[in-house]
C-alpha cells in the first residue's frame, strides 16, 4: 500500500518560485512511473511532468524550461521545482505513482497572482 502526501503549495506572485514535495509512506523507490498532474478550475486535469519507465522525463510544453521534476530515493520523495510562475499555472497539483494501480496524492493548491 502506498500513500502520497503533498506539500509546498501556496500563493506566489508572477515570476516567483515554489517547490512541491510528494512524500511516499510506502516504498516508491522501486516504482518508475511517477509524476505530477494539475487541474485548474473548469479545465481538465493535465500532465505537467513525469518520469517515464525508461528513466527519462517528460514535460508539458507550457512548463518546459521553467519546471523541473526530481526524486530523492533515500527520502522516498518526489519534487516539482516551479520557477518563473505565471497566473496560468494556478491549479491544484497532484502527484501520482504507478505500481499495480495508480496512487494519487490529495492535491495541493498553487495560486499565482498577477
Amino acid at each position: 500500500q502506498v500513500q502520497l502526501v503533498e506539500s509546498g503549495g501556496g500563493l506566489v506572485q508572477t515570476g516567483g518560485s515554489l517547490r512541491l514535495s510528494c512524500a511516499g509512506t510506502g516504498s516508491i523507490t522501486r516504482l518508475n512511473l511517477m509524476g505530477w498532474y494539475r487541474q485548474a478550475p473548469g479545465k481538465q486535469r493535465e500532465l505537467v511532468a513525469a518520469f517515464t519507465s525508461g528513466g527519462t522525463t517528460n514535460y508539458a510544453d507550457s512548463v518546459k524550461g521553467r519546471f523541473t521534476i526530481s526524486r530523492d530515493n533515500a527520502k522516498n520523495t518526489m519534487y516539482l521545482q516551479m520557477n518563473s510562475l505565471k497566473p496560468e499555472d494556478t491549479a491544484v497539483y497532484y502527484c501520482y505513482v504507478v505500481g499495480l494501480i495508480a496512487y494519487w496524492g490529495q492535491g495541493t493548491q498553487v495560486t499565482v497572482s498577477s
